[in-house]
């Protein structure tokens, strides 16, 4: 798929953008769109230059040419620094995971994807559902500042939550210090399965999480453009296209906003 196709058919949907809309997210003469690096199903593979490929930039691309824009990344190696970043005029939009902590510095659309998190329990562990992994005495391994981690550390209320640098940190608190669980991605626990024989996935999730376009607050003229931007390329089927285009497993098309 074209990112130029794309382009037009959302923006026959949603019309052309304001002229304020364009000058919000261009006040240094190009789209600057921050990229999560760490995040392997958004960001799937690289250009032949080094550069991030997959569902988030081609993303960033689409709404490049609907905004008639030239179109810069921005990455970031994880979204803890991405979302850091929002107050330093680094980034005019950026593709990261929506989360109550972070909305006090980034104004959020709604989702166009959504990733499950669940936990990977050692080998010989009692524990079969997720809702058992909240207890007293329990220690469960979290890469630190993901929106999953964020979540956890709004919504655990009993076990302890030991975070590591990244998805390889917390695997390896996980597995040196014999933790209860590795909280994670559905996708990468699965990886991560593959390489502790008897390790097992617990069925069903904690949360999922939302993946949406952001601006930081300073931008907010932008943000209904940017909701209906979104909303258009769920409607049209481009988020889906994008996802089979890249072939990437355990990344689903988020549910329309009812609001909309």
């Amino acid at each position: 798929m074209m990112m130029s196709d794309a382009a037009w058919r959302i923006s026959a949907i949603i019309g052309e953008p304001p002229e304020a809309v364009r000058r919000a997210l261009s006040r240094h003469g190009v789209l600057r769109a921050g990229i999560n690096l760490s995040n392997f199903l958004l960001v799937s593979s690289r250009t032949a230059d080094g550069g991030p490929a997959g569902v988030s930039p081609d993303m960033a691309a689409i709404l490049a040419a609907c905004l008639g824009l030239p179109l810069r990344y921005v990455p970031y190696e994880s979204p803890g620094l991405l979302a850091d970043a929002a107050e330093r005029d680094e980034w005019d939009v950026a593709l990261i995971g929506a989360e109550p902590q972070r909305a006090t510095v980034i104004d959020f659309t709604p989702a166009y994807t959504e990733i499950e998190a669940t936990y990977l329990v050692p080998p010989g562990s009692a524990l079969q559902s997720v809702t058992e992994v909240d207890q007293k005495g329990r220690r469960i391994a979290v890469a630190a500042r993901t929106a999953y981690g964020l979540w956890l550390e709004r919504n655990v209320q009993a076990a302890e939550l030991v975070t590591g640098e990244g998805f390889d940190g917390a695997y390896r608190h996980f597995v040196d210090q014999k933790l209860d669980a590795l909280a994670g991605l559905r996708p990468k626990l699965i990886e991560d399965e593959k390489t502790l024989p008897g390790s097992r996935l617990l069925p069903g999730r904690f949360m999922a999480v939302q993946q949406a376009l952001g601006t930081p607050k300073a931008s907010g003229i932008a943000l209904e453009y940017l909701r209906s931007f979104v909303a258009a390329a769920i409607g049209s089927g481009i988020v889906a296209q994008l996802i089979a285009r890249h072939g990437v497993t355990g990344l689903s098309v988020a549910e329309m906003d009812s609001g909309r």
